[in-house]
């Protein structure tokens, strides 16, 4: 099974990195290794969608995100992601979003974007040693009063729960709203009754009036002091093992050295793991 999971995942590489270009099935089947039949059938079974309605999704949710942070013509950015049309764009934008390019480009609100994960980084965390100690740095932060959009699950506490109970559609969703979303541990003045200690969302200013999307809550938390945890580069592949060297930093960290105690009283911060950056989480402190 290892040997479909890596050739769905080079197909995935291949189309990552061939977005703005035509990609034929022949060309999949090449990255995957199999024949053209059998690396559509195990794409299907793994991704759970076609391969035509994976890369049109997500063209169009980087095309969003173009719209949202870059001034570009409808027209440009069509053309650029591979659309035979400017007409043939705008309806299939219409369809995903529930609003045409231009309207979106003037307003952006809240979109399910499409946000794929790579089959090969899905399992849950394998229990294995460190292979070698490498560097987690720690910077002291502050982080001023703010309002935080959250989704609550129902009892997940750690990602792969919240995954299973929200489903990983919500990412795309929370992008569309910020650059950077959040994931938070919650303490219990936060959670409400039946539902999740862990849930995600996105911080805002605290004169924030924006859309809230349905389904979600606002919660204000207050100016807090912050320990940011935060490991070497790593390589997608190895991305739990970047985790548990962070998180074994936090266990072994005294802050008392700094004359400050582990705040209950604030959420666990947890940012996206990505490799170029390191792994990062901030765990809230207060003076002793």
């Amino acid at each position: 099974m290892e040997y479909q999971i890596e050739a769905v995942q080079r197909m995935q590489d291949y189309i990552e990195e061939h977005l703005d270009q035509d990609i034929s099935l022949n060309e999949l089947a090449d990255a995957a290794c199999f024949s053209p039949w059998h690396s559509y059938r195990l794409f299907c079974q793994y991704t759970g969608t076609s391969i035509a309605d994976y890369i049109r999704r997500l063209r169009l949710s980087r095309s969003a995100l173009r719209l949202r942070d870059e001034k570009v013509k409808v027209a440009d950015l069509a053309f650029d992601l591979g659309f035979g049309s400017v007409d043939g764009y705008q309806r299939a934008f219409l369809k995903e979003f529930g609003c045409n390019p231009s309207q979106y480009a003037k307003n952006p609100g809240p979109i399910g974007l499409f946000t794929p994960y790579g089959v090969k980084y899905k399992s849950r965390y394998e229990e294995k040693g460190m292979e070698k100690t490498k560097t987690v740095f720690i910077t002291k932060i502050e982080k001023p009063q703010r309002k935080v959009i959250i989704k609550r699950g129902i009892k997940a506490t750690d990602y792969w729960e919240y995954g299973e109970e929200v489903g990983c559609d919500i990412w795309g969703l929370l992008i569309s709203m910020d650059k950077e979303p959040v994931s938070l541990w919650l303490p219990k003045a936060y959670v409400k009754p039946g539902t999740s200690v862990y849930v995600q969302g996105v911080e805002k200013d605290l004169d924030y009036n924006g859309p809230v999307p349905e389904g979600m809550d606002t919660i204000i938390l207050p100016q807090a002091e912050y320990l940011m945890f935060q490991g070497e580069s790593f390589e997608e592949a190895d991305y739990a093992d970047a985790i548990r060297q962070v998180w074994d930093a936090m266990d072994k960290y005294d802050p008392s050295i700094l004359g400050y105690k582990w705040d209950e009283e604030n959420p666990r911060i947890q940012l996206e793991p990505r490799g170029e950056r390191g792994y990062i989480e901030l765990k809230p402190i207060k003076r002793i």
